[in-house]
This record gives structure tokens, C-alpha cells and sequence, in this order.
């Protein structure tokens, strides 16, 4: 089983633990760097991704699905803050926070990098709740790792619903 981002005629094929190590480093860039409604409701799409949560093999989205916005500007600004938040996660940022190494991470994020940069956003007047909306953002930060999660709904980050390592 795996999971699929698509944006545009490309795709990212990840296994359960690619995806979990993509969505594991993104988040951690997105945490720090989300400063507007619309970077909190991709936060809150990256939070649904949490395989520990939804199911292994259930996850993944396009991009033409998001909500990037109903003008020029909008659209731009929304996909240039995935871009910044690509770009940080692909300078390693905090991965020492995740307690292992995170295999393959940086082809995952190239690979999603060249997605974002390829695909054109169009209005997303047309689009019905596939994407999260402005009451369903993530705004909580978990205290002990500093990012964001799905609070109060479930009962903490990435990092506190993980299953431990024996």
C-alpha cells in the first residue's frame, strides 16, 4: 500500500514510511514559518496525513484540490509559502527533532518542489470542502515539539501520537 500527491500531470508515489517521513519534515517547515489564515488550513491538510490517525495507505491529496485562492495574488501568495516551506525543509530544518534520520526525505522534497513550481493554481470558486476551511485550520501548537496540530481534536502532534520505538 502507499500514497499519492498529485499536482498537475505529475505524481509523488510515497510507501506508508516515505510518506510519513515527507509529511514529518514538511510539517516541521510549515510549524515555523505559518503567519496566515491559509498557511494554518495547509497545515491542517498536512495534519491529515498522519497515518497514525487515518489510516496507513489512505492518505495523500492534489494539488488542484487546494483552495489557493480567488485572486492572482492570493494564488501566488499561498503557493509561494509551500515553496518557503519546501525550500526550509529542504535545509534539514529541525530534522534532529524527529529522533531518527529521515531516509529519502530530500528526493521526496525535490520532487514535490518541481510539482508546486509546475502547477498553476486555478479559482477555487469551484471546489466543495476538499480542502480545509478557515474554522478548521490548525492554530494549536503543541507545546513539547513546537508544531502544529490538529488540537484539540486528537491528542497531540506527530511526534506525541506516534507509537514508540521498542
Amino acid at each position: 500500500m502507499g500514497n499519492v500527491f498529485r499536482g498537475g500531470e505529475q505524481s509523488l508515489h510515497l510507501s506508508n514510511g516515505g510518506t510519513e517521513v515527507f509529511i514529518d519534515v514538511l510539517m516541521l517547515a510549515v510549524s515555523d514559518l505559518a503567519d496566515d489564515v491559509w498557511d494554518y488550513r495547509f497545515a491542517a491538510l498536512l495534519t491529515l496525513q498522519d497515518q497514525n490517525v487515518m489510516g496507513r495507505g489512505t492518505v495523500g491529496f492534489d494539488l488542484q484540490d487546494i483552495a489557493w485562492g480567488t485572486t492572482p495574488h492570493r494564488r501566488a501568495r499561498s503557493k509561494d509559502f509551500v515553496l518557503r516551506a519546501t525550500a526550509l525543509a529542504l535545509s534539514r530544518h529541525r530534522w534532529n527533532d524527529l529522533g531518527y534520520a529521515p531516509p529519502f526525505a530530500q528526493d521526496y522534497l525535490h520532487q514535490f518542489q518541481a510539482m508546486v513550481e509546475s502547477f498553476v493554481p486555478a479559482d477555487d470558486a469551484h471546489l466543495a470542502g476538499s480542502f480545509p476551511g478557515p474554522d478548521e485550520r490548525a492554530m494549536a501548537s503543541c507545546s513539547q515539539h513546537r508544531i502544529l496540530s490538529a488540537l484539540p481534536h486528537w491528542d497531540g502532534c506527530f511526534l506525541c501520537t506516534r507509537p514508540r520505538q521498542s
